[in-house]
């Protein structure tokens, strides 16, 4: 009985961390016509001020791309949408301490609570921005933005890009709003 009630939590646990930690929310135009929108290409102005590495851009672009043309829009030179990013990153310090470490010295025995100890973890968190863009009046009609963990490990980075891509545009058009 003891071992359930040990596993239980334990498994919860597992799934709960095994699941997506891409936090993801998105606004618009309420006054947007979403219906007319058909085609769309890079803004480069705003792609080249993204704080990201050049591979990490194609990377991001590639997978826009790819969730763009996936939802029926066609890469145009004459657009309608015009998609630009941003990103951003924030590292996070987390401290937990321990008060409760043995240890030998003066006391009423031998041993003793300690101080314990400090364990510190440090977690990169970077945010994607999509904005699209109406190409002809040059107005945001859609953002959706993405955060999460970062990792260096290659295939972790690109898994999570595309995850974050994915996520994001999922969220277009706006509920309600049918392409």
């Amino acid at each position: 009985m003891k071992i359930k009630n040990f596993l239980a939590p334990l498994a919860f646990l597992l799934v709960l961390t095994s699941c997506s930690s891409v936090r993801v929310a998105s606004d618009y135009d309420r006054e947007a016509n979403f219906n007319q929108y058909q085609s769309f290409a890079f803004y480069k102005p705003g792609i080249d001020k993204a704080d990201v590495s050049d591979l990490d851009k194609k990377r991001i672009l590639r997978a826009i791309e790819a969730e763009m043309t996936a939802k029926g829009f066609s890469k145009s030179e004459n657009p309608d949408l015009l998609v630009s990013i941003f990103t951003k990153t924030k590292e996070n310090v987390n401290i937990y301490q321990n008060n409760f470490g043995w240890g030998y010295g003066w006391g009423w025995s031998p041993w003793y609570w300690g101080n314990g100890y400090n364990t510190v973890s440090r977690t990169t968190e970077g945010t994607l921005y999509i904005d699209l863009i109406d190409a002809e009046s040059m107005e945001l009609v859609w953002q959706g933005m993405g955060t999460g963990a970062l990792t260096m490990d290659m295939d972790d980075k690109i898994e999570r890009i595309n995850e974050m891509v994915q996520k994001i545009i999922e969220r277009y058009p706006p509920d309600g709003e049918k392409k």
